[in-house]
């Protein structure tokens, strides 16, 4: 009656890339009604769930997300962390599980300090951790001491960390998992409803070889891909911003085009990242360097974006 439009669009995750694209067409399209004024556009989201009926679900969590790599070094957890600090940015729920039961290093990484409880039914509670709820071994384990266990052990208390937590609702749990492929690594493929798997490489042809086999592993266990993420791609001079590729270039792309998926980011290597990780502020990373924000942000859409249409197609990962 005033001239005043408004428009609700529900979209299938907060981290749309196209939401900014959607709030101009509708306000150019509403803009050329007669008798329309001004327009207000609503985004609200509803993520879909992932449901395996031969899996057992994680209750609160919609959809759980693996970052591997087939090699350590290559950045996996700083990646983790990032990711999930970029998907929260986005508006979305998010949770983080250290599945490195011989290394956790989530918690130095971002500072966490309290030791994780239990509540009534005997469920262990996230540590939140700059807004995300986080849980590590290495929050239970007495500190500097090794975990010394064989693989069946492992496997039991992957389980744990996924079964017996009270995670709050979050549209995506990112699972940080330790190198290769072994037991952490098909307990949750063997037990948990992946809706995925995200791999991080650097540009190096020693570890694409490592990753390739990772990410061949998922996908021999019909877990789809969602995409590679590039870590170290290049160095940018902090005294001059000069560009060079210390580890040669090209990689990950040519690591995603063999396996079928996109490329979600190429992340720099600069020394302010290892100085956040160092300072136990990483997750910072996000409102603290634009540049390595970007690409988060970029891989944080299309991990969403690519899960959103995954679950059209009943997951898929070849579709």
């Amino acid at each position: 009656m005033d001239g005043h439009a408004k428009v609700i669009l529900e979209l299938t995750t907060p981290a749309c890339p196209l939401k900014e694209q959607f709030v101009k067409d509708c306000k150019r399209v509403l803009g050329e009604v007669s008798g329309v004024v001004d327009t207000e556009v609503v985004i609200t989201s509803k993520v879909a769930a992932r449901r395996d009926p031969g899996k057992r679900p994680i209750p609160n969590v919609s959809n759980l997300i693996a970052v591997a790599s087939g090699k350590g070094g290559v950045g996996k957890s700083t990646v983790a962390i990032g990711l999930a600090a970029a998907l929260a940015r986005e508006g979305a729920s998010v949770g983080l599980l250290d599945a490195d039961i011989h290394g956790p290093s989530l918690h130095v990484m971002m500072g966490g300090v309290e030791r994780h409880q239990a509540d009534q039914q005997g469920r262990m509670v996230p540590v939140v951790i700059g807004g995300i709820p986080v849980v590590t071994l290495g929050l239970l384990a007495e500190k500097g001491m090794p975990v010394i266990w064989r693989g069946p052990m492992v496997s039991k208390m992957v389980e744990e960390l996924l079964f017996n937590v009270a995670w709050p609702d979050l549209n995506y749990l990112i699972v940080d998992l330790p190198p290769g492929t072994g037991d952490a690594q098909l307990t949750l493929a063997q037990k948990a409803p992946l809706a995925g798997a995200m791999l991080v490489t650097t540009p190096q042809d020693v570890a694409l070889e490592d990753v390739e086999r990772a990410g061949r592993m998922f996908l021999r266990v019909d877990v789809p891909l969602l995409g590679v993420v590039e870590n170290m791609s290049y160095f940018i001079c902090p005294a001059c911003g000069h560009r060079e590729e210390i580890f040669s270039g090209g990689g990950g792309e040519d690591l995603a085009a063999r396996l079928g998926v996109p490329l979600l980011a190429q992340i720099p290597l600069t020394s302010g990242f290892r100085a956040l990780a160092d300072q136990g502020r990483i997750f910072a990373v996000v409102d603290t360097h634009p540049e390595i924000s970007e690409e988060l942000l970029r891989a944080a859409r299309g991990v969403a974006s690519r899960l959103s249409i995954l679950s059209r197609l009943g997951g898929n990962s070849r579709q």
